[in-house]
């Protein structure tokens, strides 16, 4: 019986401090991170190599090494499950994550604990399709609805959706999944770039970007607002002047503001018309995104990437605080939270727009609006997935973005898994702290942001 053997789990981080790649007004120098988890195995996957699951949560620099370090105490726990029991009953895998009490404790299913779970359920979901030679998208859109349902954790939500009513929704597009994969299959799933907006980057920068982003062929762009009212409104200006007016500007605060202000803020950049205003406000509130969303129509409300679980999503769904759904792969506990959301999503006619500002996350969420379009909503109106053109070359299987002609878009994934496996190499350079990359960066302040050691930095 192929088993699960050993568990290594390592602190990668990447120094996008040093070009402001990544920076917003919440998070000024966050250097992008990883906490990397990878389940070895007894096996070979289908072509002789060794078998191994990998998987990931994101952070952005200190802290990264308490996630880990939650990471080590569940990863240990699948050493000797069987592979193929797991590949037949990834509800259980996850039941049993969850079922340590006294970990769970800790969150119970927030914070760091949950972060951690993410990317173990993400490396056990890697492994499982390795294991069956496929995509993690084909893997799930291969699956019957009843296989779904079991996947989905529905706990404290038969007050918003019942299983019942989850069987229904993916019953109701089962005939027609085969059309949709071959629609993504020749144009792609839908892409906007947050890449050219960061606010680190002087005004020359954002110029050069959005010039970029339009002649690749993004009809949505993004750009990081909420330090400076007038600085703002500037650089708007210059972001409508370089898309024009028939390409989508959505704006991004990053939870920055209080309820009022956010209403203020988003009242004073209407006039460049913002499909969404991101993260407004503390992304606990509810009601305070409720009350921005009917303050601030017709701009849409969008937020999701620090939803701690599914039942925050629940309640912006039942409180129409909402207008875009942005989960996050590395946020919620992986597929079968994940699940649930979509499900949700599509009961309450909200489209998912996946967040993917962070190290892998662009490789896992276009599994999931492949997931999405094909299996669950059936949909594609206003839904675009996030890319950020920033750390894919540290990936063994990096995700693809092209210009179908009808817009920048997602490829499809050929490769078995979850597109979640880094290049060795990678990960030795920019372990934290003893990797090549920090070593040496500790020993040379010129290396480091703002001429700090790194270590101190982080």
């Amino acid at each position: 019986m192929p088993q699960i053997t050993a568990v290594t789990v390592e602190d990668v981080r990447f120094p996008t401090s040093l070009t402001g790649d990544g920076s917003d007004a919440m998070n000024k120098d966050g250097d992008y991170s990883a906490a990397y988890v990878v389940l070895h195995t007894d096996s070979s996957d289908t072509t002789g190599v060794p078998l191994a699951g990998h998987g990931l949560t994101f952070t952005i620099g200190r802290g990264n090494d308490i996630v880990v370090a939650a990471a080590v105490q569940q990863a240990t726990r699948l050493i000797g499950w069987d592979l193929d029991e797991m590949a037949i009953d990834m509800g259980g895998v996850y039941r049993f994550l969850t079922s340590d009490s006294q970990l769970r404790w800790l969150g119970p299913e927030k914070g760091v604990v949950h972060l951690s779970l993410a990317a173990v359920l993400n490396a056990s979901w890697d492994l499982v399709a390795r294991r069956a030679g496929k995509p993690l998208w084909k893997l799930l859109t291969d699956m019957t609805p009843e296989q779904l349902v079991a996947v989905a954790d529905l706990r404290y939500l038969s007050d918003a959706l019942t299983r019942d009513e989850a069987l229904e929704i993916l019953r109701a597009k089962e005939a027609t999944k085969g059309d949709r994969l071959a629609e993504l299959a020749r144009t792609g799933y839908p892409a906007y770039t947050t890449s050219a907006g960061w606010l680190g980057y002087d005004d020359d920068k954002l110029r050069r970007l959005c010039q970029e982003a339009v002649d690749a062929g993004y009809g949505y762009i993004k750009l990081k607002v909420g330090a400076d009212l007038d600085d703002d409104i500037r650089r708007c200006s210059i972001a409508r002047e370089i898309i024009g007016d028939e390409r989508k500007l959505m704006i991004d605060a990053n939870q920055v503001w209080d309820v009022g202000q956010a209403i203020d803020w988003v009242r004073a950049l209407a006039r460049f018309e913002p499909l969404w205003i991101e993260e407004p406000t503390g992304p606990d509130d509810i009601l305070g995104h409720a009350a921005i969303r009917r303050a601030v129509a017709p701009i849409g409300v969008a937020t999701g990437e620090h939803c701690h679980n599914r039942v925050m999503f629940k309640q912006l769904f039942q409180a129409e605080a909402i207008d875009f759904c942005q989960l996050d792969t590395g946020r919620l506990a992986s597929i079968n939270e994940i699940v649930a959301v979509l499900l949700l999503a599509a009961k309450f006619g909200v489209p998912v727009c996946p967040h993917a500002g962070g190290v892998g996350l662009c490789e896992m969420v276009q599994h999931i609006a492949v997931l999405d379009y094909v299996a669950v909503s059936g949909d594609l109106t206003d839904r675009v997935t996030e890319f950020v053109d920033h750390l894919h070359e540290h990936f063994t299987d990096p995700c693809l973005v092209s210009d179908s002609g009808s817009g920048t878009a997602y490829v499809l994934p050929r490769e078995p898994g979850y597109s979640t496996r880094m290049w060795p190499e990678s990960v030795d350079r920019y372990r934290f702290p003893d990797g090549n990359y920090w070593a040496t960066a500790a020993a040379t302040p010129a290396l480091t942001s703002g001429g700090a050691p790194a270590a101190a930095a982080l």
